[in-house]
């Protein structure tokens, strides 16, 4: 039999050196995990790969990365915070772009020794300091990014919160207090997908009222389609929605 005890360690965090019985299938994706983890993500925008250990949300479906690659940076913009890291993706983007001085957040320690080991790997470390805190800490910044939960539903695994958000309450949440943290003249930059509306888990007016509602404007929108498998898998039960998914990078300022 193979040696899993690596694979089993990156699950579990520590040495096991006693007999225990798992699942199969549960085993084979905790090794298809590790393997993915060592290969790592490649990530063109940065030129190089993020690697992403059981637990944390990886960006292997990264479309929404090129618009934070493209958006142009508030003017001066030399602070950032990025809300909800994951693996650091964001942050390390925005490093790489120049702004100075970035925080990234997140409330999943996992993700917090994920995004660390990303950010020292590609040498953003002086540039980025990840805390485990929720959302935006006592900190203030010229730029405020987000990539929260795009589906309303409720998640069963730490991994599913990046995916799965309950009323959108992390997105409430954000948008009822970003103004607070953001510095005079400074932007937010939120990245949403239309699949909630697709599925009709969300109304179509639903953003563009929040934004109102929480004293926001939009100033600028980036758009992309997804590029993954499933988007053009007919098979797919959601294939329907998925073929006429948008992702749209919304830049916010005050209103």
């Amino acid at each position: 039999a193979p040696n899993v005890q690596a694979a089993l360690r990156d699950v579990y965090g520590v040495e096991n050196t006693e007999p225990f019985v798992l699942p199969l299938a549960q085993l084979l994706g905790f090794i298809g995990a590790h393997e993915w983890h060592k290969k790592g993500v490649t990530i063109p925008e940065l030129g190089g790969a993020i690697h992403v250990p059981f637990g944390v949300f990886s960006p292997i479906r990264g479309e929404y990365l090129s618009l934070i690659a493209q958006a142009k940076l508030p003017a001066n913009a030399r602070t950032a915070l990025d809300v909800g890291t994951g693996s650091g993706v964001i942050a390390a983007l925005l490093a790489q772009r120049g702004v100075a001085h970035i925080i990234a957040t997140d409330t999943n320690p996992r993700a917090i020794a994920c995004a660390q080991a990303n950010i020292a790997r590609l040498g953003f470390a002086p540039q980025i300091n990840v805390l485990q805190q929720d959302l935006f800490g006592e900190h203030t910044a010229d730029l405020i990014v987000c990539n929260p939960p795009w589906l309303p539903a409720k998640p069963t695994s730490a991994v599913e919160t990046a995916l799965y958000d309950p009323k959108h309450a992390m997105l409430h949440a954000f948008l009822r207090g970003a103004a607070a943290h953001l510095a005079q003249g400074g932007q937010v930059w939120l990245v949403m997908s239309n699949l909630a509306e697709l599925l009709g888990l969300r109304g179509a007016h639903d953003l563009a009222n929040w934004f109102a509602q929480y004293g926001w404007r939009v100033v600028g929108s980036l758009k992309t389609t997804p590029q993954h498998r499933k988007a053009s898998d007919r098979s797919d039960p959601l294939a329907f929605a998925r073929q006429r998914e948008i992702t749209t990078l919304y830049i916010l300022e005050r209103a």
